[in-house]
């Protein structure tokens, strides 16, 4: 009898052993996965850019553009279109004023004329780039829009003392190919609506100034003109491209 308890309790010892390991290790069936982190939200980050900041030319659609001092007011004037040249008449936009009117910096004496024009007689398209010319420092630079980001610049020759290039702000009002490349005026005339203050006429003109190439681009960074800008045929052969009408020009000291 003392034998056969012996081993009966060597059994019921295995039992309960076995029965605390398998509530302390669970099976595989019973195994907890710890939850998961919720995943990271990572919120974009917007790096906002402004907007490049163009300018807005004006191209006649009808053959005369009526002028007024006001919107509504009585017309005082009107332009041609195409111009007394046999070109497109074109302004540059310094204000939209109410609905239908558009007030423009017009081709004129005094130096920056305004008037106040229908919208319903041109067509709006917008302008890149600028230009600033420097009197003294006889330089001609063209900006993007209204940064400060350079896309061209070069030496030019400006007014002479008696014929000084005038100051003001004024725009591109035509663009030219000359048809003797060779001559005074290089290949190509950029037309500022901008006019001397000394002449009040000159080659038949009504002494308006240009940007334009020349036949002596030794005289380049001198003051010989009668008030326009002058620069190397290659370099007004680039500005081409870069000052389209209605392209605003800055003439300063």
């Amino acid at each position: 009898m003392q034998q056969f308890r012996r081993p009966l309790a060597a059994i019921i010892a295995l039992v309960m052993m076995a029965a605390v390991v398998s509530a302390i290790w669970p099976r595989d069936a019973d195994t907890v996965v710890a939850e998961a982190p919720p995943p990271t939200t990572t919120t974009p980050v917007t790096v906002t850019i402004p907007e490049q900041v163009q300018f807005e030319a004006a191209d006649a659609v009808v053959p005369e553009v009526a002028l007024y001092d006001a919107p509504d007011a009585e017309s005082t004037d009107s332009l041609p279109n195409p111009t007394i040249e046999k070109v497109p008449l074109a302004f540059l936009v310094k204000e939209h004023g109410p609905p239908g009117w558009l007030k423009v910096q017009i081709a004129r004496r005094p130096n920056e004329s305004t008037a106040w024009i229908r919208a319903s007689d041109v067509t709006l398209r917008t302008v890149d780039n600028r230009i600033v010319v420097e009197r003294e420092a006889r330089q001609l630079t063209v900006y993007r829009g209204m940064s400060d980001e350079v896309l061209f610049q070069a030496p030019v020759a400006n007014g002479a003392p008696a014929t000084p290039t005038p100051l003001g702000n004024f725009f591109v009002d035509i663009v030219l190919k000359v048809n003797n490349p060779k001559g005074a005026y290089g290949p190509y005339q950029v037309s500022v609506a901008g006019f001397s203050d000394v002449l009040q006429s000159f080659g038949g003109g009504p002494g308006q100034i240009a940007i334009h190439g020349t036949n002596h681009p030794e005289l380049i960074g001198q003051f010989v003109s009668n008030g326009c800008v002058r620069l190397t045929n290659d370099d007004i052969t680039r500005l081409i491209d870069l000052a389209p009408v209605g392209t605003p020009v800055q003439i300063v000291a």
